[in-house]
């Protein structure tokens, strides 16, 4: 099996929660990094654990120094309004 596909995601919205539940449930992608301005990792960890449209998240979430652990691995947070920054 080849090295999964990293993915980054921009943004944490409605979009970027069912992006990362896609990545963190498919051994093919790897969440690396999240960047969103407005909310801040403990609340991303909420909103991705018990987003009720798509309902509660089967796997793990924890905030840690920061950033999160999704299902164990380490996924950075950066609160960056330039992506390029």
């Amino acid at each position: 099996m080849s090295a999964p596909i990293k993915i980054g995601i921009n943004g944490f919205g409605r979009i970027g929660r069912l992006v990362a539940r896609i990545a963190a449930n498919n051994p093919a992608y790897q969440l690396v990094a999240v960047n969103d301005p407005f909310l801040d990792s403990e609340y991303m960890r909420y909103l991705l654990q018990y987003d009720t449209p798509h309902g509660q998240f089967k796997g793990t979430v924890k905030y840690e120094n920061s950033g999160l652990l999704v299902n164990g691995e380490k996924v950075e947070v950066t609160t960056e309004k330039a992506p390029k920054d």
